[in-house]
């Protein structure tokens, strides 16, 4: 979109001013939320708003522009969260006018898409492909996101204690994705006794980095709701006594946390993998009955320990559906990573398994020929049906359907590990059809870390068990 060629080449510019990208993102955030909440009559101080801003020029902007971050983050609340440690990184006031000017040309809240997210998302691409690792990790592509909540609808109004949470919240996109699909359930129209306790007492996250976090804060105060958004390690900082009903997330990519297990009592396996210790995190935080679903990448349902983990999963939860994603799904982040999305319910042991396979003789998703679109997810939410539970009457389509069942001791034969595909892929057979090479040593990379990972966790087990003697 046109304002991210702007923003982005507004980038360029304040790098000769000593301005680096992660500074660049960070003043824009602060400015992008004045400019909106303006927009949107958001309760600021009057004379720390952005017409404020408008009106000066020279070092009495620069001046200015540091006062007001400094009154903001000594505000109470989420203003005062959201402006947490913000500090002033212009240098040149021409180019901080300019950067105003340039924001202030846009209505942003008239426009029909979540802009400010597309925005970022924009210049986060553009970073990725300049090089930048790990630029995406904060993203989960909001088609995606749309289709999970749509089959798992998150509707706060079925209790008055009912919570939705994203232990790995990045920029809120899971959060804001669930309250839009209640605004779009109801209208608009929320009965008033249920409208305070959804805006203040139902969304839930948590966040490592503080950026990101700072993103989620923005973009549901700008949707009217003040959220718990926590600032921490999920998997390593001890366990807060909150559960919740609803949870979706998708953990960052990665295999390791900190190298070792965490130590935390709820944890049955130990395990230093990251993603199998958010699912142990999520099965723990869950209320009973509570429902979740999970993004993970396809080596988690392989690897080492993942057998131990999933054979726990479906003591304690019903793992109802299993959606093989389509290859490239996180172009242009992580273009090689093939990955899944588990559903379970908490309380219920696991009976069946259904896989739905979105990936088996789908053109790889790219960002420009074959962007991913609801088209990609039409027949998974069919087979899914209307119960967010699972429980929907299913169909097993057979070997050459995309949707299949496999009772719990078909699974226990495989040693609990998930990876199953029954489909012959058909378009891998021909050499044009294949992956891109990029993908290819991505696959290999992924398949050789979670070997390396194996033979640390043995190597770590023959110390414990009497240093190799």
């Amino acid at each position: 979109m046109d304002i991210v060629n702007k923003l982005w080449g507004f980038c360029h510019t304040l790098r000769h001013d000593g301005v680096d990208y992660g500074d660049y993102i960070e003043q824009l955030t602060y400015l992008l939320f004045l400019k909106m909440s303006d927009e949107k009559e958001v309760k600021i101080p009057k004379q720390y708003g952005w017409q404020s801003l408008k009106d000066k020029s020279g070092i009495e902007l620069t001046d200015h522009y540091a006062e007001v971050l400094r009154k903001l983050r000594e505000e109470s609340g989420m203003l005062g969260d959201i402006f947490a440690q913000s500090m002033p990184r212009f240098n040149n006031p021409v180019n901080l006018k300019r950067l105003i000017t340039l924001i202030d040309e846009t209505e942003w809240t008239t426009l029909d898409v979540d802009v400010k997210g597309e925005a970022f998302e924009g210049l986060l691409e553009r970073a990725a492909s300049e090089g930048k690792k790990g630029a995406g990790q904060y993203f989960t592509p909001r088609v995606l996101i749309q289709s999970i909540v749509r089959v798992m609808k998150p509707d706060p109004r079925v209790s008055k204690e009912f919570t939705i949470c994203d232990p790995a919240c990045g920029s809120g996109g899971f959060l804001v994705s669930a309250y839009e699909w209640l605004m779009n359930e109801t209208k608009g129209a929320i009965d008033r006794r249920d409208a305070k306790k959804i805006k203040t007492k139902t969304y839930y996250g948590q966040e490592l980095v503080p950026r990101p976090r700072r993103l989620s804060l923005m973009n549901l105060y700008l949707h009217g709701l003040e959220p718990k958004i926590y600032l921490g390690d999920t998997i390593y900082d001890p366990r807060k006594n909150e559960y919740y009903d609803c949870i979706l997330t998708n953990p960052p990519f990665g295999t390791k946390g900190a190298n070792q297990a965490p130590e935390r009592d709820d944890f049955t396996i130990e395990t230093s993998n990251k993603q199998l210790n958010f699912v142990q995190h999520v099965i723990s935080v869950l209320k009973p009955g509570g429902r979740a679903a999970m993004v993970l990448p396809d080596n988690v349902l392989f690897e080492h320990k993942a057998g131990d983990v999933f054979k726990i999963l479906m003591e304690d939860c019903n793992l109802h559906t299993i959606l093989r994603l389509p290859r490239g799904t996180f172009t242009p982040y992580s273009q090689g990573v093939k990955a899944n999305v588990i559903f379970f319910q908490k309380s219920y042991p696991t009976e069946n398994v259904w896989i739905f396979d979105a990936r088996s003789n789908v053109p790889g998703v790219t960002k420009k020929d074959r962007p991913l679109s609801p088209k990609h997810f039409e027949e998974f939410e069919k087979c899914y049906g209307s119960n967010p539970n699972g429980t929907s009457k299913r169909k097993d389509l057979g070997e050459e359907g995309r949707f299949r069942k496999f009772s719990l001791k078909e699974i226990k034969e495989r040693d609990y590990k998930l990876d199953i595909s029954w489909l012959k892929d058909e378009s891998l057979e021909y050499s044009e059809n294949l992956p891109e090479p990029q993908d290819l040593a991505t696959d290999a990379i992924t398949e050789l870390e979670a070997i390396v990972d194996d033979l640390k966790d043995i190597l770590e087990q023959i110390e414990i068990n009497g240093n190799g003697k």
